[in-house]
């Protein structure tokens, strides 16, 4: 950046008129008055260059501000602390676990006998009924059939629960 007052001075207005005060051409400025214009240019100068540098280190700031909040910590810790937590948690939760499988196990099982038995009394209702023509007997079949296609849900909606175990 240069220096104003070092510059060459303006051409004269082309322009007739106007005031003609033409006193101060001649003037030479005093060494003092001198040396606080350039005092005060080089001071212009340096709060440009300030401001110039911090213009260029904080352009980024919104995307650098991103990037330090989304920072994560994570915290080292020995093998064993893994491992006795591991065991800790193991504890605390393997009863519950063991509980949920024999009751599963236990419904699975009440499950299968009553499609045991469903399937007796259909196959019983089929051999003495072979040729049904009461209606009564006909919804009781198809009540049946519902209810073993119901139960038969079931048993693999609990054997799909006790794999997922």
């Amino acid at each position: 950046m240069s220096r104003l007052s070092t510059l060459p001075r303006p051409r004269e207005s082309v322009f007739i008129g106007g005031l003609e005060y033409r006193g101060d051409v001649n003037v030479v400025c005093p060494p003092n008055l001198r040396e606080c214009v350039l005092a005060m240019e080089d001071c212009c100068e340096e709060a440009y260059e300030a401001q110039q540098l911090l213009r260029n280190g904080t352009f980024d700031l919104p995307r650098m501000r991103k990037v330090l909040e989304s920072q994560r910590v994570f915290l080292l810790i020995d093998e064993g602390t893994v491992h006795r937590y591991k065991a800790d948690l193991a504890d605390e939760i393997e009863p519950q676990i063991n509980e949920l499988i024999d009751r599963a196990e236990k419904g699975l099982n009440a499950l299968n006998r009553r499609v045991g038995l469903i399937q007796s009394k259909a196959m019983q209702s089929r051999v003495a009924t072979a040729p049904t023509s009461n209606k009564r007997e006909e919804k009781r079949l198809q009540m049946l059939a519902k209810q073993r296609r119901r139960l038969e849900d079931e048993v693999k909606a609990l054997e799909s629960e006790i794999l997922a175990l």
